[in-house]
């Protein structure tokens, strides 16, 4: 369908609400659906819909399996096709809910048809370090999303920083040096964007913030958009020549975002962010521990970026004796690795709020039968080629710690600690299969 949709996701409402306000006023004809899952309590969950000048439309979604985030999901797409079918939407606006994910409903909104054309995640840098470190369960904040939601505020607030290619950032005076600093590290490869005044362009003083379009820029953006109003043209076209059915949708199709009025101001770079198109597959690929683009060595206004690599297995007891000592040497960790008992299986790290996950993530390649290997999607192939070791494969250990005050020798000394020993890696795998079995709590074996 060609209602371009842009989601927008955080904990962090304020800073959220203020970057979808700021896409109201600077893209012309979009609006904005939200659902609120406050009211799940209820039984209920309440959508609404507005643009630039207020309130559209109010409504409600019952829970679906008591539910609140899959009531959501079921409800989503249809109020899209609605959107889309009135013809005088220009841009579909998702503002999610506070504990809402973005990666799940990017991919909702793709297998319902639609394209996503782009995904943010606002932020207020002064919460970063405080959400970051933050191990309450959402249900304890009033902000689960489901009855069994054992999520926490913590790793909720990871994975919506960590997916998102674009970061609206809130103009917080509580925040320093370092708070920014902890936030570009987190996320090295995220174009972050000022939220900008909330008031409209005309109306505020000076220029609205410090990445906005030039000529050309907008100039880019309308070549896009004209493109992608040709191709609709010519589907419109064939439709017209097409023999007609009973079946035929009559609502009018949906116009690019080139189609603003003439006198209108260049897109900002915030709106353009929006619109500049979005890879749900490669994003959900950047997000697999076997290939996920995990930050570079950094350290910078007291925080540091800490990269540990080895060729050599843990011993899985040593290794869960510390594991709470290594998972709190820092704010965030994550990466994969490999225990000396499990040496086919990829494990996942994932840590926040002084809280670990562990989960297998399948096989290292290494483990695959040669004729496997062509099911591999590409980009797998690529990252297990850059660890490939002639005895090993892909297995590696590839953890990365991040956090402001960061001691790394002594979180090296403890990961050395943690391997096997010279007689114990000699000793061959089959010894190594021999080896206690210290995570079958997290691996639920």
């Amino acid at each position: 369908m060609s209602l371009p949709v842009a989601i927008v996701a955080g904990l962090h409402a304020d800073a959220r609400r203020a970057a979808v306000a700021r896409l109201l006023a600077d893209v012309p004809g979009s609006v904005v659906l939200h659902h609120d899952l406050e009211t799940a309590a209820a039984g209920t969950v309440v959508r609404s819909v507005r643009d630039a000048g207020g309130l559209l439309d109010v409504g409600e979604a019952p829970l679906v399996n008591d539910c609140a985030c899959c009531a959501l999901r079921e409800d989503l797409v249809p109020e899209l096709r609605r959107l889309a079918q009135d013809g005088r939407t220009r841009l579909a606006v998702v503002e999610l809910w506070d504990s809402v994910e973005p990666k799940a409903m990017a991919e909702v909104v793709t297998a319902g048809g639609f394209t996503v054309t782009g995904v943010i995640t606002a932020v207020d840098p002064a919460l970063v370090l405080p959400y970051l470190g933050n191990g309450d369960d959402l249900a304890e904040r009033a902000l689960a999303a489901a009855a069994d939601d054992q999520r926490t505020v913590a790793d909720t607030f990871a994975r919506q920083l960590e997916y998102a290619p674009v970061l609206a950032v809130a103009d917080s005076p509580e925040a320093d040096d370092e708070d920014r600093e902890l936030l570009s590290q987190l996320h090295p490869t995220a174009r972050r964007i000022p939220i900008p005044d909330n008031r409209p362009r005309h109306e505020a003083e000076g220029p609205p913030e410090t990445d906005t379009a030039d000529a050309a820029d907008a100039a880019e953006v309308a070549e896009v958009a004209d493109a992608a109003d040709a191709a609709d043209a010519a589907n419109e076209a064939d439709a017209a020549n097409a023999p007609s059915t009973p079946s035929a949708p009559n609502a009018p199709r949906t116009s690019g975002i080139s189609e603003r009025p003439a006198d209108t101001h260049p897109l900002s770079a915030l709106a353009r962010a929006a619109l500049a198109g979005f890879d749900v597959e490669a994003a959900a690929a950047a997000q697999h521990p076997a290939c996920a683009r995990l930050p570079a060595e950094a350290d910078a206004h007291g925080v540091a970026t800490f990269v540990w690599r080895r060729l050599r297995p843990f011993h899985p007891e040593r290794l869960y004796a510390a594991l709470e000592d290594v998972t709190c040497a820092a704010a965030r960790s994550r990466g994969r690795f490999w225990l000396a008992d499990r040496p086919d299986t990829l494990l996942h790290w994932d840590a926040a709020g002084g809280a670990l996950c562990v989960e297998g993530a399948g096989p290292w390649l290494a483990a695959l039968p040669d004729a496997a290997w062509d099911l591999i999607p590409p980009v797998r192939r690529a990252a297990a080629a850059l660890d490939w070791h002639p005895e090993h494969g892909d297995r590696c250990q590839h953890l990365v710690f991040t956090s402001p005050g960061l001691d790394r020798d002594g979180l090296a000394r403890l990961l050395e600690s943690c391997l096997l020993t010279d007689a114990e890696y000699a000793a061959g795998r089959e010894a190594w299969k021999l080896l206690p079995s210290a995570f079958d709590t997290f691996l639920e074996v």
